[in-house]
């Protein structure tokens, strides 16, 4: 196979593996294992957690002292292992460190597979920025085949979802031993701790525009955390209604799920043209408003004909949630820091957002969905509107809040590569 073929099969099972559990995982652990929505919270804040600490200390290990790729095959090979045993568990403590060791190996390799691709392509003499994006809507693709084969083989209250995951990071840790040799860099021995580690990207909040901009970013991780954790688990409880318990909501709500992978992919293309013509400010307010009308048509929709449509809605106004203020974002901070600290200003990004945002999120949604469940029955309008106010009156603060003149001319050779 030619490099970039096996660039897109290595991607589409790195998503494939993510795509296995994550979306589904919430509602295994409440309908199955009977957890509370804390105790789901708590296990899904593993990933947060992961965030802030290790892919930052992979990357020094893979610069200078072990080889991307075998690093790549030892976590994957790591998280193999961890995904067998947790389909063995059935207590939230014991799932939570489980599910911890597997996000403290996994969260890495979404660094590193990227670190492997751009080594591959530039040896091949392809240019990355035309070439990458093809090759990573493979792991896109691979994500949403994941989520269709959990639902169509009605593995989503079952522990099946953890053994799939397991072997295809088995296969995937194999795979990748096949991958060229990527060499270490010295380049970086002379740099202090504080360079090393990314801490100098702290800096940036000195810039009341960057400090606002990074403040939003981790509360708007924090929603991000909520539709992942509790949107499978909203679906399955329409099965509670005898009226809804055979709707294809309730049967395949992972497939459902899944119009929101498809409608990034429209929302990345659209990317470019408004942040030129608007600039980031209008772009992440536009985010904003989706992700209220993404818990608002939850708040509103079923699995009745007109409620299905809101539902729809919401799958399809999540791709624009999600693009328009993670990716948007990554192209602003580009745009903005010195050629010094671009690494380290996009890590201190996605710490914020993967990081300490998902941290919050899952706590403080499980502890929402907690206070509004009785006797069981979760209040799902209540819990949706209440989620959707957060996100409007975000809104509003960042309007008043972050000053940002658009200047056109800094966005004309704005390419979209992540």
């Amino acid at each position: 196979m030619g490099i970039k073929t096996r660039l897109r099969f290595m991607s589409f099972l790195q998503y494939f593996i993510w795509g296995s559990w994550l979306i589904t995982l919430g509602s295994y652990m409440i309908n199955t294992l009977g957890f509370t929505g804390v105790e789901v919270g708590i296990v899904y804040s593993s990933k947060g957690i992961a965030a802030v600490i290790m892919p930052t200390l992979m990357g020094i290990v893979a610069d200078k002292w072990i080889k991307a790729n075998y690093l790549y095959t030892a976590c994957h090979f790591i998280c193999a292992g961890s995904l067998f045993y947790a389909a063995t568990v059935s207590d939230p403590t014991v799932m939570f460190w489980v599910m911890l060791v597997n996000a403290m190996f996994f969260m890495p390799t979404l660094a590193l597979s990227n670190t492997v691709s751009y080594y591959c392509l530039e040896k091949a003499n392809l240019d990355t920025v035309t070439n990458f994006p093809p090759i990573r809507v493979f792991g896109t693709v691979g994500f949403i085949i994941a989520m269709w084969t959990i639902s169509i083989f009605q593995f989503e209250l079952s522990n099946v979802q953890l053994y799939i995951a397991a072997g295809a990071s088995l296969a995937l840790a194999l795979y990748s031993l096949t991958m060229p040799s990527i060499p270490t860099t010295n380049k970086k021995k002379n740099q202090g701790w504080v360079s090393m580690l990314g801490l100098n990207a702290f800096v940036l909040f000195k810039k009341p525009k960057m400090a606002v901009f990074f403040l939003f970013a981790m509360l708007l991780g924090a929603v991000l955390q909520i539709t992942n954790t509790f949107g499978n688990p909203f679906l399955h409880d329409f099965g509670l209604n005898p009226a809804y318990a055979d709707s294809l909501v309730v049967k395949y709500p992972s497939i459902l799920l899944s119009v929101s992978q498809m409608a990034e992919v429209a929302f990345i293309l659209a990317i470019p043209f408004f942040l030129k013509r608007y600039g980031i400010k209008t772009v992440m307010l536009v985010s904003m408003i989706a992700w209220t009308l993404r818990f608002g048509l939850f708040a509103f929709g079923d699995p009745s004909p007109f409620g299905t449509v809101l539902l729809l809605l919401s799958m399809i106004v999540y791709g624009c949630a999600f693009d328009f203020f993670n990716i948007s974002g990554a192209i602003f901070v580009e745009q903005e820091v010195s050629k010094d600290i671009r690494a380290s200003a996009q890590g201190l990004f996605m710490t914020m957002v993967n990081g300490v945002g998902a941290y919050v999120g899952a706590i403080l949604s499980g502890m929402t969905v907690d206070y509004f469940t009785v006797d069981g029955v979760k209040d799902w309008p209540t819990i949706w509107l209440i989620f959707a106010a957060y996100t409007l009156i975000l809104a509003v603060i960042f309007q008043f809040t972050f000053h940002y003149k658009h200047q056109p001319e800094k966005m004309k050779d704005i390419e979209i590569t992540h």
